[in-house]
């Protein structure tokens, strides 16, 4: 069995927008992923590593843990061999705490391909594919984090080209999920349950024609 980590926050976690509640994990997109990989006979598991909250490489001022960097080697270490890490992480780069770019997150994230593939995993362990995903763009915040993530729909534009590049210079792989799914339309952040179940097919796809797992 081969393992594939999926490190994120809550645009993977599975909060139903504008709630505190989680959608079950057959219905979040790590849970529609796996499935599917399994339909197509593959002998693989899913690890879900997903904090509400996590930036890239930036803190939380309210908050502890929220810095993506941190702690990611010992999640890497604690969790080997991988088979493939998927990245999902930049849209709370973009909170109204920070005054982040594009480029910005997109360095943040390229630090956290560094950190993934200098983490002390022992000598017989392979050191895993990673896959970037952009997340999908960041439209009108609305409800309860409103307040949170004003303008950040402006910050985010960018975001997939450089993430792209990122992946180009690192030779990481790369799927933008706004290619397939825009965010939720309750909040303008997350995911409904169709949009999960979109983008964990689509990856799947992605995942077995470029023979990822």
């Amino acid at each position: 069995m081969e393992q594939i980590l999926i490190y994120a926050d809550s645009l993977t976690w599975g909060i139903i927008p504008n709630t505190r509640e989680r959608l079950a994990f057959d219905k979040r997109w790590p849970g529609v992923f796996e499935k599917t990989l399994l339909s197509a006979g593959k002998d693989i598991r899913v690890i879900e590593n997903c904090l509400n909250g996590r930036r890239s490489a930036w803190p939380d001022p309210f908050k502890p843990g929220r810095d993506g960097s941190e702690g990611l080697a010992q999640v890497i270490e604690m969790h080997s061999p991988l088979k493939l890490v998927i990245l999902m992480l930049g849209t709370n780069d973009f909170q109204s705490t920070h005054v982040n770019d594009a480029w910005l997150s997109a360095q943040g994230v390229s630090k956290l391909v560094n950190i993934i593939r200098q983490s002390p995993i022992e000598p017989v362990m392979s050191v895993p594919d990673i896959l970037i995903v952009a997340p999908p763009g960041i439209s009108e915040p609305k409800g309860q984090i409103a307040d949170k993530f004003r303008g950040a729909e402006m910050r985010f534009k960018g975001l997939p080209d450089e993430l792209e590049k990122v992946a180009a210079e690192q030779s990481t792989h790369f799927f933008n999920a706004g290619d397939v799914t825009e965010s939720s339309r309750v909040d303008g952040i997350h995911l409904d349950e169709p949009q999960h179940r979109a983008l964990g097919s689509a990856l799947a796809e992605f995942a077995l024609q470029r023979t990822l797992v």
